[in-house]
């Protein structure tokens, strides 16, 4: 059987489970991961060493869509470290439309920038763009932008920052799990037209379907940019559909979680009660407050996104320097009611508290 691992932002540390020889080893396994999951995350495990700070650089974020709480986040980040790097920055939103990224695409092509960060759209979908951006002489890096971190150079991408999105996954299903003591009836939210979504979708299904006492009632591919068109009646469908049998909503990203509450309370549910709601992806401001008030939704996997911002940048810095990207990848961490005090303080927002912005300006011998 295959043997589980965990890594957790906690001091760089991984946990590796065993082989699991059946559904209460599972079900164990799930409980154990997701709570070693909670874990503080406040000790540096990123680079120490790098090139000093690029001169006068001119970059454009692209965003897939500024509504969308993460890109967002990564964007904020980029601009952060760029301001301590004396560098300029344009975000230009691509509204969360293919024609909407192609055109952003296209527009930061004509404002030749030294660097250009893709944020939450992938290759596949702007291949012309992206061979295009790759001929201009710039340097791209992604944030979201494939299904894996790294290099990826096919498609003319210096680096893509991310967590592992399977870790990611797993984490949330294995939340669902233990919550449901191995029983839980699950629907599960993606949008197929970004190819990490259907990943994180898929390995979040595979993972309940290991656990034998647990259901996967549905698979809704549903628009993540129209969710609030979309969910509050598509909420209201399911509940009619599944009832009791639903006990948990797994979603790629916050979003999709923004406009069920009405629906349900409207169904008479109780803010903490079923379905309870558990994110794949990004921790947004309004998904904190929500697990905050234990009010329709439970839990998230978010994403460092203001940290993921400065390694986008010190990302950019190595391509201008011609060094390899930094090998760094952040690990997992699960935010419930229970940890979200010292996760979020009084921000709602996943903020490592490791000075990762110290150790960046070490690397770039920046003050």
């Amino acid at each position: 059987m295959k043997a589980w691992k965990l890594a957790l932002l906690a001091g760089g540390c991984a946990l590796s489970f065993g082989s699991v020889g059946h559904a209460d080893e599972y079900s164990d396994m799930a409980t154990k991961a997701a709570k070693a999951a909670t874990a503080r995350a406040d000790k540096w495990d990123g680079p120490t060493s790098g090139p000093t700070a690029a001169k006068g650089k001119k970059i454009v974020f692209v965003a897939g869509d500024l509504k969308n709480g993460g890109i967002l986040g990564a964007s904020e980040g980029v601009k952060e470290a760029a301001k301590t790097l004396g560098w300029t920055v344009t975000v230009i939103d691509g509204q969360g439309t293919v024609s909407g990224r192609t055109a952003a695409m296209n527009q930061a092509l004509t404002l030749k920038p030294d660097g250009i960060v893709v944020g939450g759209f992938d290759t596949n979908e702007q291949k012309v763009a992206f061979d295009a951006a790759a001929k201009s002489g710039a340097a791209v890096v992604g944030w979201h932008a494939g299904t894996r971190p790294g290099p990826e150079p096919e498609a003319g991408i210096f680096a893509n920052v991310t967590t592992m999105p399977k870790d990611v996954s797993d984490t949330a299903a294995f939340q669902a799990i233990a919550e449901s003591g191995g029983k839980a009836g699950v629907v599960i939210f993606t949008d197929s037209q970004y190819e990490i979504a259907l990943f994180k979708a898929r390995a979040m299904e595979a993972a309940i379907k290991k656990c034998a006492g647990c259901t996967v009632l549905e698979f809704v591919d549903s628009p993540i940019a129209e969710s609030s068109q979309r969910m509050p009646q598509l909420t209201t469908t399911l509940l009619q559909k599944y009832g009791d049998k639903w006990t948990h909503a797994l979603a790629i990203n916050d979003l999709y979680f923004d406009f069920m509450g009405p629906s349900l309370a409207a169904a008479g549910k109780k803010g903490d009660g079923a379905p309870k709601a558990i994110s794949a992806g990004d921790g947004s401001e309004s998904a904190f407050q929500r697990i905050r008030a234990k009010q329709y939704q439970d839990g998230t996997v978010p994403e460092p996104l203001n940290m993921q911002g400065w390694q986008l940048a010190d990302e950019l810095n190595r391509a201008f320097n011609k060094q390899p990207w930094s090998g760094y990848i952040s690990g997992i961490h699960l935010v419930t009611a229970d940890n979200v005090a010292f996760d979020g303080g009084d921000k709602n927002v996943f903020d490592p508290g490791n000075g990762y912005r110290d150790e960046y300006k070490k690397i770039w011998g920046v003050k």
